[in-house]
């Protein structure tokens, strides 16, 4: 095992453990050399000032940087930065593109934030068909 591979899983142990300054010495690094796990996790520890204040350009530059590379979690992310305007332009539209790439992915949450987008009418037409075919998707039965 690499000592890349070691500093990314004891980094994202130290995540997992709520070790979040732990977690950022360990995973910064990674994130800054192109990991998308690690980008992602420091993203999220950036997001919820999980490590002091919170940072949404560091926040957005790593959710981003993960989603650019295919991470679902981290599409997710952008998704809801977008659909919040949390960090980023308020923008359903955008937010809507992003989920549906991790929908591609099989992502609950994000067959799931479609579903409801679709239903309610939020940033697309609204089309209870289509909201259902998410749900189901998401594997709620309607």
């Amino acid at each position: 095992m690499s000592d890349y591979d070691m500093d990314l899983g004891s980094g994202i142990a130290a995540f997992e453990g709520k070790h979040f300054g732990t977690a950022m010495q360990l995973l910064s690094p990674l994130a800054d050399e192109g990991h998308a796990e690690a980008q992602y996790r420091v993203a999220i520890m950036h997001q919820n000032g999980l490590i002091g204040s919170q940072n949404l350009p560091e926040a957005v530059k790593n959710m981003q940087a993960a989603a650019d590379q295919g991470h679902a979690m981290a599409q997710h992310g952008v998704g809801f930065m977008y659909l919040e305007g949390e960090g980023l332009p308020k923008d359903p539209a955008k937010a809507i593109a992003w989920f549906e790439k991790a929908a591609a992915q099989g992502l609950q949450g994000s067959l799931t934030t479609l579903g409801m987008m679709y239903q309610e009418g939020n940033g697309v037409e609204q089309d209870e068909e289509k909201a259902k075919e998410y749900y189901r998707q998401a594997g709620f039965e309607m």
